[in-house]
């Protein structure tokens, strides 16, 4: 049965719209007239530049059903661009097409700001109430050293398996310029859940997925649509710009390249990867240049901040050499790895070491799976191989990119991950056999927002892990987020977790504190 849906799958899946010849002819709707309220997903922005940022909508008065709701025409929406909050001074407006071809999103790309200033979004259909309001910052102009950037971690956010009150949390933080996050903003899973999710009064809240797991376009977007409606993570988006990445749940658990872990045909995996990453364009506040053309995808891009921060936005998955084996017996993997095995693929990694040669106060490395080597074992004590879907699965690649830094003389490089729903926070090796020897950078990897339930906070496992790994300074399964406050000569990142998720009402603390400085690949 499951073949039979694949293969149904490959068909649907050939006639994607991927930006080629994109209905630019589509037939206007010329006097539109909505059963509901047609920005029921929010507003979003994104990638900011000193001039500028993304700003995001889908019109969707009734996300969960087919279309959203939306007829198979074109919708005229205008969009403003104000220093205030309430529009009485805007500055830059216009008039985008909502196409029914791209499931009627819309990507506008402000340009014509002014550098570090704060600025309120919005979108208007003739007939209907203004979408809610949104709010970002402009990038610092490329010659300014700013005294501070604030910017938030966060990511792995299974809607099954928690309340989102992580984003509200963050969404109240003051003075943020950015959240990075780092993928699996939804997850391809089916109905089913071992995770039972309680409201205020202690009743099952229902919070599951309404289908099975996802194949084909219509399935992605309505999966999208759901997650998208929580208020929590809509409150975020209005609140602060994402800069936006995907990890593996985007499309299917631990893909890599034209690989998944069923052992499915490259034209199959390529196939599920081409509509799957439409839909995420479709729903990310990202730039056209991150739009997927004939299943193709650029997401890796850098974003400059001043002189101060140097971000460089990687892509771990659609340019990986495919995983190794974690047994002997294993199938449909690589045996050992060797110098060819690559994580970025060659461009992207030609394209990092260029980008490391640069003045920048601080280089942001934002990627999505743990870069540091973790040593683990069995219940008998007996070491087991690296994860496999981290860089411990391409150690040749992994010493590529520490010989770039080294290079490059950079002792100033931070890298941010996600994707193992743990904060854990420690140094890179320089070499994988001296855990506790010189270090190329600082990593900051952080916990999900929902994803494995509440976490806790100690365990053996945690104990084990601190003890056979001198390189790290935290290890904690507790749900949360970080923030990265950064200025010129030091580097400050606080740990911050939720005592519970799958329970509303969670309590926000501040778990710890690091400091770093740009001399030196060392935790303060």
């Amino acid at each position: 049965m499951m073949a039979l849906h694949r293969r149904n799958f490959l068909v649907s899946a050939s006639g994607a719209v991927l930006f080629a010849g994109l209905g630019r002819h589509a037939r206007l709707w010329a006097a539109p007239r909505f059963g509901a309220f047609p920005f029921s997903l929010g507003v979003a922005s994104g990638d900011p530049w000193p001039d500028g940022f993304v700003i995001w909508t889908r019109l969707a008065p009734h996300p969960l059903q087919p279309d959203a709701g939306m007829p198979p025409l074109a919708v005229q929406v205008r969009w403003e661009v104000a220093e205030d909050e309430a529009f009485a001074h805007v500055v830059r407006s216009g008039e985008e097409i909502a196409h029914p071809d791209l499931a009627h999103s819309i990507h506008v790309e402000v340009s014509g700001l002014r550098p570090s200033r704060l600025y309120w979004y919005r979108f208007l259909v003739t007939g209907v109430e203004a979408s809610p309001v949104g709010r970002a910052r402009t990038a610092p102009a490329a010659d300014a050293l700013p005294e501070r950037l604030r910017l938030g971690l966060a990511g792995c956010q299974a809607y099954p398996q928690g309340w989102y009150e992580a984003w509200r949390h963050l969404a109240s933080e003051p003075d943020l310029d950015a959240v990075f996050h780092y993928g699996d903003y939804i997850y391809e899973y089916g109905r089913k859940s071992s995770f039972t999710i309680r409201d205020r009064e202690g009743r099952d809240a229902h919070r599951r997925h309404l289908t099975d797991e996802v194949y084909t376009l219509p399935e992605y977007r309505q999966r999208y649509a759901q997650y998208k409606m929580d208020p929590d993570l809509q409150a975020a988006h209005h609140a602060v710009p994402f800069i936006m990445s995907f990890d593996d749940h985007e499309v299917d658990n631990n893909w890599v390249s034209s690989f998944d872990q069923h052992g499915s045909s490259r034209e199959a995996v390529l196939a599920r990867r081409i509509v799957a990453m439409q839909a995420w364009y479709e729903h990310m506040p990202v730039r056209l240049a991150q739009a997927p053309r004939l299943g193709e995808l650029t997401m890796y891009r850098r974003l400059d901040f001043g002189r101060l921060v140097r971000m460089h936005v990687l892509d771990t998955r659609s340019h990986r050499s495919q995983q190794l084996c974690e047994t002997p017996a294993g199938r449909g993997c690589r045996k050992r790895d060797d110098a060819t095995s690559t994580v970025l693929g060659n461009a992207q990694e030609a394209w990092l070491g260029a980008g490391l040669r640069n003045q920048a106060c601080w280089n942001l490395i934002a990627q999505q799976v743990r870069m540091m080597p973790i040593v683990r074992r069995n219940a008998d004590g007996i070491r087991l191989p690296g994860p496999p879907d981290s860089w411990s699965g391409y150690p040749a690649a992994r010493a590529r990119l520490i010989e770039a830094v080294r290079d490059n003389g950079l002792t100033n490089v931070v890298v941010a991950s996600g994707d193992s729903h743990v904060h854990n926070v420690g140094h890179l090796p320089v070499r994988d056999d001296e855990l506790d020897g010189p270090a190329a950078a600082v990593e900051f990897l952080g916990t999900s927002i929902s994803s494995g339930g509440d976490g806790q906070a100690d365990s053996e496992k945690r104990r084990f892990l601190l003890r056979d790994n001198p390189h790290f300074s935290l290890y904690n399964q507790q749900r949360g987020y970080q923030l990265f406050d950064i200025g010129p000569h030091e580097w400050r990142t606080d740990v911050k977790v939720l005592d519970r998720v799958q329970t509303p009402g969670s309590m926000l603390s501040t778990l710890a504190s690091y400091r770093v400085h740009p001399d030196k690949a060392q935790l303060c």
